[in-house]
């Protein structure tokens, strides 16, 4: 199977969590908009299926197309081995996944926090008063439920020995929250030895290793779910 990945060709944003798992895995596939009237072909499908998806990152795995990081992951996982194939472990991943995808979401809100259609700059008072509570209160809250998971699991990850796509967006969470809170995560990490670990256990992987280093990985940047403004981050 060759598969097609449509997203933003400008951003990491929520595409990378696919991306980190078919690059784990080796699969081969096409970073659509990331080609020459790849954006066009991406538009085009949004308009024209009979299904269409909301919005990017969608996946064209043969006939079929799927939308949401989440349910691509659900789908690709087993294909991967980036999971079990038992539905109970895959339901679980899958209830992990979503609650990656809400974590996200604050962190997207934290420099939009009256919506995507106000910029930053129109809404800097409650993007601080929105950040200081998502730093003080939401991370340690999200990120200290996945240690208790890895804990309960037995680790090293969070399935235990069997490492997932969960253990990836992970990875990709804690690499966005340090870009955009390096200073807020220096504290925040002393509490997380089990979600650190996985981190760097993900970064070592040697697919992931290549990928890190190669122009495939999109640097960070202001226009992306995770984004740096030092004046949240104190």
């Amino acid at each position: 199977m060759r598969y097609q990945l449509f997203y933003w060709p400008e951003i990491q944003g929520r595409g990378e969590f696919v991306r980190l798992a078919l690059e784990d895995a080796g699969a081969s596939y096409e970073d659509v908009a990331r080609k020459a009237g790849g954006v066009s072909r991406m538009m085009k499908m949004m308009d024209g299926e009979k299904r269409p998806p909301f919005a990017p990152p969608f996946l064209k795995a043969g006939k079929l197309v799927i939308a949401q990081s989440a349910e691509i992951l659900f789908y690709l996982g087993p294909r991967l081995k980036l999971a079990p194939r038992a539905d109970a472990d895959r339901l679980w991943l899958h209830q992990l996944q979503l609650t990656v995808t809400d974590f996200v979401k604050e962190a997207h809100d934290t420099h939009h926090p009256l919506g995507a259609e106000f910029y930053y700059e129109d809404a800097k008072p409650e993007a601080k008063r929105f950040t200081d509570n998502f730093l003080a209160e939401r991370t340690p809250k999200y990120l200290g439920y996945f240690e208790t998971v890895i804990k309960k699991s037995g680790g090293p990850y969070a399935l235990g020995r069997k490492f997932t796509y969960v253990d990836l967006s992970l990875f990709q969470s804690i690499e966005g929250l340090r870009y955009a809170f390096p200073k807020a995560m220096t504290r925040i990490e002393v509490g997380l030895p089990r979600v650190v670990a996985v981190h760097d256990k993900v970064a070592a992987r040697p697919n992931i290793k290549k990928y890190l280093a190669s122009s495939r990985r999109i640097a960070f940047n202001e226009m992306g779910v995770f984004r740096r403004y030092p004046e949240l981050d104190d």
